[in-house]
């Protein structure tokens, strides 16, 4: 029956095309999709995570950077510093606002750093000096080329000019880009010398960040404490919660898109069939083992077209960030788990139609002629 439904799909190699294809671009749209969030949530967890910092700590209640804002006394420092098992504290500035060049205007992360940060800093450097001193900015090459902007140039952050002297690679995601000035700057321009956006911590060797964290919490009012790890999965959640209707409306037009090439297609593969399924029937071949012809055409296919489309977007991701685009794909496992479950189902209902036109084939219509 295996052979039979090979021979079925591979006669008419048209046919098979069409809808391996079809199938194909419908897991590629969900598979592309999650690979597209799924590298906007790496990007945009990118400065927590090569920030340096064990532990970042927050005002009371604030878990995240994204459409956040954390403002702690000055004082904060000290007594964090003071609790047992921290190592240094790196004071920071942090707001969203506009990087504006000529009629550009680019969405970023604002990071005021204060002289001599120890973490927090741009982490790789394509051009220029890694620390901003007054009136000094770095911004994200991609961002540059886009606004056509080299180094020595000036741009518009927070209402004021700044040169720009050094350009970051990795600070750049398909919703905004990274810029750092010196706290000082930023301080004089949101008139405020007295608060800090959060503290970067890092602990002594040996030390748990996460022991270190509740201690901090617990010694220090006001503020929350959370591991870098922990303060990175608060971030992500954040987008997963705002992209979670989107992903499953436009999973559920791929789905319904593969689903409705599939059956079309295995419908038609049987019913021009009919008679070859008629003489099987008439010689003594039990349904069962008809249905599993049908539904291994339709397995067979829908595998085919998995493995195109998930080649598709492997590709599409080791492509796209060679074009100078700020959008990273990255293909999970468990998007691939989850596309390949939507495979098997796609390939269960679409053969439900055709089985049950064998079902209710009469074997005798082929010793009628019909």
């Amino acid at each position: 029956m295996i052979r039979l439904a090979f021979r079925n799909l591979f006669q008419n190699k048209i046919r098979l095309m069409i809808s391996v294809g079809g199938v194909a671009l419908a897991l590629l749209l969900i598979l592309s999709l999650d690979a597209i969030f799924t590298g906007v949530e790496k990007r945009l967890t990118v400065y927590i995570n090569n920030s340096g910092a064990d532990i970042f700590v927050a005002q009371s209640g604030v878990r995240n950077l994204h459409m956040a804002s954390s403002s702690l006394p000055v004082s904060v420092k000290r007594k964090v510093k003071a609790v047992p098992g921290v190592a240094s504290v790196t004071p920071i500035l942090y707001l969203s606002n506009m990087i504006v060049a000529g009629d550009e205007r680019n969405l970023a992360y604002i990071i005021g750093l204060p002289e001599k940060a120890e973490f927090g800093t741009p982490w790789r450097i394509s051009s220029g000096r890694s620390l901003p001193g007054e009136g000094e900015a770095i911004i994200d090459r991609n961002v540059a080329e886009k606004s056509g902007v080299t180094l020595g140039n000036e741009v518009e952050i927070l209402g004021e000019e700044f040169e720009v002297v050094g350009l970051s690679e990795e600070t750049s995601s398909l919703v905004n880009s990274i810029a750092f000035i010196s706290m000082d700057d930023f301080a004089e321009l949101r008139g405020g010398y007295d608060t800090v956006s959060f503290l970067l911590v890092k602990v002594n060797g040996g030390e748990s960040p996460a022991v270190v964290a509740a201690h901090i919490e617990a010694q220090v009012r006001d503020v929350t404490a959370q591991t870098t790890q922990a303060f990175a999965m608060q971030e992500r959640q954040v987008v997963k919660d705002m992209s979670t209707d989107v992903i499953t409306i436009m999973n559920l037009i791929g789905f319904l898109i593969g689903l409705a090439v599939m059956a079309l297609t295995v419908y038609t593969a049987t019913l021009a069939r009919r008679s070859e399924y008629g003489v099987l029937k008439a010689l003594g071949a039990r349904n069962g083992h008809l249905y599993l012809s049908v539904l291994a055409q339709a397995m067979i296919s829908v595998a085919i077209g998995f493995a195109v489309g998930l080649a598709i977007t492997l590709l599409l991701s080791d492509i796209v960030p060679r074009l100078g685009v700020s959008m990273v794909l990255q293909v999970s496992s468990t998007s691939m788990f989850k596309v390949g479950g939507l495979s098997l189902v796609i390939a269960g209902i679409s053969a439900i139609l055709p089985i049950r036109q064998i079902s209710g084939l009469d074997p005798a219509m082929v010793f009628r002629g019909k």
